[in-house]
């Protein structure tokens, strides 16, 4: 197998050999490697990109050897996709400045263009002869999966707009009948519900497997069944779906998050699971030996509970967890998630172990708009972008003060990407509410980041306000921060990234001139790095920073003065201020 594991405090990509029980690092890159992958013939590939997400597949034996470029002759851009067949046929999506190309050809050998689409895309799949590629849009559009020829001729075009209900590709079956089996996901009538295409028979929905909130599925080895996995209030379920009997039954899997579950031939079944005191461990059901997990020592300090705030769409869903010493009220940090679309779960997070292990209650707040609640849930927005899931944070702020159980005069907020952007339009729209904010590499003016945003937050841009900033720019200004930063009253520590892509520096710079003209009380750190970072040295830092922040701003503590590093330079490699 190949997965992405710490070294030195980078991600980077590693194998492992069951039989020796051994792992051997593949990757060994400044910025660090996330994705990898192994194909059929135990060829190992990874994603080779820079700071700003750009770069291009390579590939080496299982054994090792020098790495070599998967497609010859294929430009360099984001990673949109890789499929490999048994037969050495390799097909790679690839984001670029105006849209998305896919090449094909063979491993090692130079890639072809199949297509090239305007806007984001990503390849969904191969089929195992080669013969037809699967290309998956925005689920809700006209185009939202084309199955293609590698000669780049449409087989079948699949909507997902309008009465059809959003559509998702997921992959062709490995092997099994036809040969050249998709599977998909449809969304209609606030349900989730798997479906298939081959030549033969076109799209088929097998409606009597269906669910209430979202899912994603692969194949098992033999192609004729499916695993499926249920993000549903915050936790996770495994159902099997076998597609010629009808059936639908549970798997079982202890309660939390399975970040990722895989079927493997034999019946084993090997999944990464988590919860709130547990970081992520794999297992298998055949006892199959996996690699272990960097963890940390002893248990995982504080309590968990669930609350639920009525709300004018339904209850809103909090995980909260509390420190283990004292009563209570305690200090809070309300710690929101990006997106919007994703959620909160009952997984370990580093920050969560920090912020309670320091006294403090953390607020995991399910929002309007996030997803594992089912569609309607996820499409609220009714006090416009930002402005419903700021209400929906205030509102569980009330609560959790009312119960007692946190303290409303020192409460603050603390998110990154799209909930650094909820931090900031939190702080301008209702200045004093929260007493303090740290915003990660947040969206800070709504209309300049889309303007030099990637391909793909644009198309997400668009499709939450209705349209770009010069068709609708009365709703881009309506959500922005950077419209109440003259509103700002409450601290705040404000992160950004020199090569970010995703929510741009410059933005960011225009948002904390704003705080300086009017002297709102700010603090600022800048890494040398892109929107999601792969160096551990970098989150180290922000934690750090962050906490400590929050420390003095909620509970009025100062910290002790911290020993100057040999040579009197910054502590943190990568961090500056």
């Amino acid at each position: 197998m190949v997965f992405t594991a710490d070294a030195d405090g980078r991600c980077e990509v590693f194998t492992w050999d069951v039989a020796t029980r051994r792992a051997r690092r593949v990757t060994d890159r400044p910025g660090g490697t996330l994705h990898g992958a192994i194909d059929r013939d135990a060829r190992v590939w990874w994603f080779a990109e820079d700071a700003r997400g750009v770069g291009h597949w390579r590939f080496q034996p299982f054994t090792g050897g020098p790495g070599r470029p998967g497609l010859a002759g294929v430009p360099d851009g984001t990673a949109r996709g890789l499929a490999v067949t048994g037969g050495a046929i390799a097909a790679v999506g690839v984001g670029l400045d105006d849209g998305t190309a896919v090449h094909i050809g063979s491993r090692g050998g130079p890639g072809r263009e199949v297509t090239r689409v305007d806007g984001p895309a990503a390849l969904a799949g191969l089929t195992p002869a080669g013969d037809l590629l699967a290309l998956t849009r925005a689920a809700d559009s006209p185009r939202a999966v084309t199955v293609l020829t590698p000669e780049g001729s449409a087989a079948a075009v699949l909507p997902g707009d309008g009465a059809h209900g959003r559509l998702w590709a997921l992959g062709f079956a490995p092997t099994g009948p036809g040969g050249a089996t998709l599977l998909l996901v449809r969304e209609r009538d606030d349900r989730y519900l798997l479906e298939t295409w081959t030549p033969a028979t076109g799209t088929v929905t097998h409606d009597w497997c269906a669910f209430d909130t979202q899912i994603t599925a692969r194949w098992y080895p033999e192609g004729r069944s499916v695993l499926i996995r249920q993000d549903r209030h915050g936790r996770s379920l495994l159902h099997r779906a076998h597609l010629e009997r009808r059936t639908l039954d549970a798997v079982p899997a202890p309660p939390g998050t399975l970040l990722d579950a895989a079927p493997h031939p034999g019946g084993d079944l090997h999944t990464l699971w988590t919860d709130t005191t547990h970081p992520p461990r794999m297992a298998s059901t055949a006892g199959t030996p996996l690699p272990p997990l960097g963890t940390v020592e002893g248990s995982v300090p504080g309590t968990l509970r669930d609350i639920r705030t009525p709300g004018p769409d339904g209850p809103v869903h909090t995980l909260l967890s509390l420190p283990e010493d004292g009563p209570g009220p305690f200090p809070a940090v309300f710690l929101v998630h990006g997106g919007p679309a994703d959620h909160d779960r009952d997984a370990y997070d580093g920050t969560v172990h920090s912020l309670v292990a320091s006294g403090f209650a953390v607020a995991r707040v399910n929002y309007r708009g996030s997803t594992g609640y089912g569609p309607r849930w996820q499409r609220a927005f009714p006090d416009g972008v930002g402005h419903t899931q700021v209400e929906d944070l205030a509102a569980v702020r009330a609560d959790l003060a009312a119960r007692g159980l946190i303290r409303p005069d020192a409460t603050g907020l603390w998110g990154t990407s799209w909930g650094g952007y909820l931090v900031l339009l939190a702080l301008g729209t209702r200045p004093g509410l929260w007493r303090a904010g740290v915003a990660v590499k947040p969206v800070a003016d709504y209309a300049a980041a889309h303007a030099s945003a990637t391909p793909a937050l644009r198309a997400l841009d668009e499709r939450l306000f209705g349209g770009t900033p010069e068709e609708v720019p009365a709703r881009y200004a309506h959500s922005s921060p950077i419209r109440y930063a003259v509103h700002v009253r409450d601290p705040l520590l404000v992160v950004a990234a020199t090569h970010d892509t995703k929510c741009p520096a410059a933005q960011v710079r225009s948002y904390l001139g704003a705080l300086h003209a009017i002297g709102a009380r700010h603090e600022s750190l800048w890494l040398d790095s892109g929107h999601d970072g792969y160096d551990g040295g970098d989150h180290v830092a922000v934690l750090r920073r962050a906490v400590l922040f929050l420390d003095r701003e909620l509970r009025g503590t100062t910290p002790p003065r911290r020993p100057r590093p040999p040579g009197g330079g910054s502590a943190h490699r990568t961090a500056h201020h």
